[in-house]
């Protein structure tokens, strides 16, 4: 079984700075993409940003430029280094990895339990 473990989150105030980690564990043959995304109340989840096994990566508008997603293949994890917080960026973070079990076999995606991030005005 696999499992993705997120920390970092907390309160920050606008214009602060918080870094989430996403630490994949358990037994799989490679994880491709990863990503983060996020939910806030009463709206659906959106993608905050996605990073391949090759480091690229792909952001949402509202995020470009003042997020960064970087991995660490040999820890199997995804970072989110989030800078410039608004108050419109309170949600709940997921990080998600899509995962191979064996060669040739169709990759799964696998969801974190998600990390509160709320940045106050």
């Amino acid at each position: 079984q696999v499992q993705l473990v997120e920390s970092g989150g907390g309160l920050v105030q606008a214009g602060g700075s918080l870094r989430l980690s996403c630490a994949a564990s358990g037994s799989f043959f490679s994880i491709n993409a990863m990503g983060w995304y996020r939910q806030a109340p009463g709206k659906q989840r959106e993608l905050v940003a996605t990073i391949t096994s090759g480091a690229s990566t792909n952001y949402a508008d509202s995020v470009k430029g003042r997020f960064t997603i970087s991995r660490d293949n040999a820890k199997n994890t995804v970072y989110l280094q989030m800078s410039s917080l608004k108050p419109e960026d309170t949600a709940v973070y997921y990080c998600n990895a899509d995962i191979t079990h064996y060669p040739t076999y169709p990759q799964i995606k696998y969801w974190g339990q998600g990390t509160q991030v709320t940045v106050s005005s």
